[in-house]
């Protein structure tokens, strides 16, 4: 407990600092460099043990993020971030039969690599068109050049983080019910409604801090739960994936929290849900 909460100390500052300070160009390219590492870490979650091999298929990944970059002023750019939601709603019906999958073939080997990447890029995509600023000219006026979407970003995964930690300390306190026991028998009920509260109450705080009042802060409260809700489901699917593979956590880089899979697993899954309905509330 006391590893995990100086890890959490030590990043919480350096990813605000990452997200109010630098362009959008820089700070998407940092999160592209983070999010290779955390599908480094998948690879080996599918079932890829040879570092040549696995050192391949990182090119391939960083061709597709360099690729989807160069593309962002077109269509492709939404689809893909609307891809990110079609993803997760299969990842539900994965859940459901949480078997498939699990025999370590290469057929089921490649499937997962490419769930990798219906994992990370459209949240990437989406990380970039939130954050989107005036500095560079495709993606401001995608998002419509929005001046606040530095603190857009910051509230969005603020949502993220308090539901993670209510969750983490309503489960280890009221914790009896399980919510998925054959794939984390660590998650509680209890842990679901704390981080629902969590997330309600960061979207209640910040939403007036960027101008959502009345109706509006109304529909970002229930944007923060269904997010919350969704962001739950990437969290089981990290796990079940572990599950496959018979291992504790995707890497050893934080200690107390694991890899760096681990720590991003219900990001991935929050940001094009969150993106995609602040555009259409037009929040």
């Amino acid at each position: 407990m006391k590893q995990r909460t100086l890890t959490a100390l030590i990043l919480t500052p350096l990813a605000i600092a990452l997200i109010l300070l630098p362009p959008t160009p820089v700070f998407a390219l940092v999160v592209a460099v983070a999010f290779l590492l955390a599908l480094w870490e998948w690879t080996r979650l599918a079932g890829f043990r040879g570092r040549r091999a696995r050192g391949a298929m990182m090119v391939g990944y960083a061709a597709l993020f360099v690729l989807l970059w160069m593309l962002r002023a077109t269509p492709l750019w939404w689809a893909t971030i609307f891809a990110g939601l079609a993803w997760w709603a299969l990842a539900l019906l994965w859940l459901r039969h949480y078997a498939f999958g699990a025999a370590p073939t290469r057929e089921n080997g490649w499937l997962k690599l490419g769930a990798g990447a219906l994992v990370v890029l459209p949240a990437w995509a989406a990380l970039a068109q939130l954050h989107g600023s005036a500095s560079d000219a495709a993606l401001a006026r995608l998002h419509g050049g929005a001046a606040d979407g530095h603190w857009w970003t910051l509230l969005a995964l603020m949502i993220v983080w308090a539901a993670d930690t209510a969750a983490y300390l309503a489960g280890s306190r009221y914790g009896r019910r399980k919510l998925a026991p054959r794939i984390s028998p660590g998650k509680t009920i209890a842990g679901v409604w704390g981080a629902m509260a969590g997330a309600a109450l960061i979207a209640l705080v910040g939403g007036p801090l960027l101008g959502a009042g009345g109706l509006a802060l109304a529909g970002l409260v229930a944007l923060a739960l269904f997010t919350t809700a969704i962001s739950i489901v990437g969290d089981l699917f990290e796990s079940l994936i572990k599950r496959h593979a018979d291992v504790k956590d995707s890497g050893a880089l934080f200690p107390g929290h694991g890899g760096l899979f681990d720590r991003l697993d219900s990001v991935f899954a929050a940001l094009p849900v969150f993106v995609v309905g602040k555009t259409l509330l037009h929040l």
